[in-house]
C-alpha cells in the first residue's frame, strides 16, 4: 500500500511537471494586436474642400462620398471655343440644308417642264410627219395622173413649210416631199428615244440642261453637308474629352475605395487644398490581420503558411490563423501603412503577421482594430480542455 501511494505521487508530480513545462514551452506570444492596412485619400484637384462632420471610427462603404473638392476658377476657355465652333458647324449645316431644299424644289419644277416639253415635242413631230405624209400622198397621186407630162409647181421651203415664189419642176417637189417625210420619221424615232434633233440647238431643252447642272450642284451640297456633319461629330468628341478634363479639374466627390472605418481626418471643412494633398485616411477592413511579437527562439521555428491560433482578450473563442509574414526584428517600416503602430518593446522582438479568416470575413463588424490578445503556434496540454 505504501509503494502504491509512492508510485501515484510520483505520477502526479510527473504529470504536473509535464503540464507546466508543456504550457510554458509551447510557442506563444503576448501583445497580439488586430491591425489592418490604411488607405490615404488625396485631393484629385485643387480647390475648396467640403467635408461633412463624421465621427472617427464610423463605417464607410465602397463608393460612398466622403468629401468633395470644387475649383470655381478652372479654365474653360478651350471648352467655350469648341462649343462656339460646334455652333458654327450647326449654322453651316442649316444653310446647306436650306440650299438643298431650294435646289430640290427648282429641280422638281425643271423636271416637270422637261416632261411637258418631251410630250409636246413628240406631239409636234408626229403632227408634222402626218402632214408631210399627206402632202407626199397628194403629190404621188397627182404624179400618177399626169405621168409623162412635165409640170411646174411651187416647191416647199424645207425650213418654213411654206410655198416659195419661184416655181420648180414637179419631180423636184415630189423628191423634196419624200425627203421631208424621211427626215421627220428619223426625228420622231430619235424623239421617242429621248433625243431631239434640230439645227442650232442641243438634243435637250434648256430646262433639262439646267436640271443636269443643278443635279451636280445638289450632289456637291450633299457632299458638303456630309463633310460638315462629320466635322461636327469630331468636334463633339473633342468637346466630350474637354468636358471630362474640365470636370476633373473642377473637382467632385472623393469616394471611398474600400469598405472600412474612418481613421484620421487631415483637413478641415472649407479649406483650400492643392492637388495631391492628403485629406483623410481609412482602414481597409478587408485587410484585417493580427500582428504579434515573438521571441527569437519561437520565431526561428516558424514558417510562412504555418497554422496558428489566436484568442482575443475578453473572449473565450479561439480563432484559426495562418502565418502570412515574418518581418524579423526592428520591423518599423512595415508598419508605415498599418493602422496600429508597434511599441518599442514590440520592435525589440521579432514581428509576425497572421491572417485570420474569421476576422476578415466578419466585415466592418469584425474590424476590431486595436483589440489585443495572444497567438499560439504549438499544441498545448490543455488545448482539449479549452475546447470546452
Amino acid at each position: 500500500m505504501r509503494f502504491t501511494r509512492l508510485i501515484l505521487g510520483i505520477l502526479v508530480v510527473l504529470a504536473a511537471l509535464w503540464i507546466i513545462v508543456g504550457e510554458q514551452m509551447a510557442g506563444a506570444s503576448g501583445d497580439a494586436v488586430v491591425n489592418a492596412r490604411v488607405v490615404t485619400l488625396r485631393a484629385d484637384t485643387a480647390g475648396r474642400i467640403a467635408m461633412p462632420n463624421r465621427l472617427l471610427g464610423s463605417h464607410v462603404e465602397i463608393g460612398e462620398g466622403i468629401a468633395s473638392v470644387d475649383d470655381a476658377l478652372v479654365d474653360v476657355i478651350r471648352l467655350n471655343d469648341l462649343r462656339m465652333e460646334r455652333a458654327f458647324l450647326d449654322a453651316e449645316a442649316g444653310r446647306i440644308e436650306a440650299d438643298l431644299a431650294a435646289s430640290g424644289a427648282i429641280l422638281e419644277g425643271l423636271k416637270t417642264r422637261g416632261e411637258t416639253f418631251h410630250a409636246r415635242r413628240l406631239e409636234e413631230v408626229r403632227t408634222r410627219l402626218s402632214h408631210a405624209r399627206a402632202r407626199l400622198a397628194l403629190l404621188e397621186e397627182r404624179g400618177a395622173v399626169d405621168a409623162g407630162e412635165q409640170r411646174v409647181v411651187d416647191a416647199v421651203d424645207p425650213d418654213q413649210d411654206r410655198l416659195p415664189a419661184e416655181p420648180v419642176l414637179f419631180e423636184l417637189a415630189l423628191d423634196h416631199a419624200r425627203e421631208r417625210v424621211e427626215v421627220l420619221e428619223i426625228a420622231l424615232a430619235a424623239a421617242e428615244a429621248g433625243v431631239f434633233l434640230g439645227d442650232g440647238y442641243n438634243d435637250a431643252p434648256n430646262s433639262e440642261q439646267y436640271a443636269v447642272v443643278l443635279e451636280g450642284e445638289i450632289a456637291g451640297l450633299e457632299a458638303s453637308l456630309t463633310e460638315t456633319r462629320q466635322r461636327a461629330e469630331a468636334v463633339d468628341a473633342r468637346i466630350e474629352r474637354e468636358e471630362v478634363r474640365v470636370n476633373t479639374l473642377r473637382g467632385g466627390q472623393i469616394e471611398s475605395p474600400v469598405r472600412g472605418l474612418l481613421w484620421t481626418v487631415l483637413q478641415s471643412d472649407g479649406v483650400t487644398v492643392q492637388r495631391g494633398d492628403p485629406v483623410m485616411t481609412l482602414v481597409d477592413c478587408a485587410s484585417v490581420m493580427v500582428t504579434v511579437p515573438v521571441s527569437e527562439n519561437v520565431y526561428n521555428r516558424l514558417e510562412i503558411g504555418q497554422e496558428a491560433r489566436v484568442r482575443l482578450n475578453g473572449s473565450s473563442e479561439v480563432l484559426d490563423a495562418t502565418i502570412s509574414r515574418l518581418a524579423g526584428s526592428g520591423a518599423a517600416t512595415v508598419y508605415e501603412h498599418l493602422a496600429v503602430a508597434p511599441s518599442q518593446q514590440h520592435l525589440e522582438r521579432y514581428d509576425v503577421a497572421l491572417t485570420v479568416p474569421a476576422l476578415r470575413d466578419a466585415g466592418n463588424e469584425g474590424c476590431m482594430i486595436g483589440r489585443t490578445g495572444r497567438a499560439f503556434f504549438d499544441d498545448r496540454p490543455f488545448d482539449w480542455l479549452r475546447g470546452f
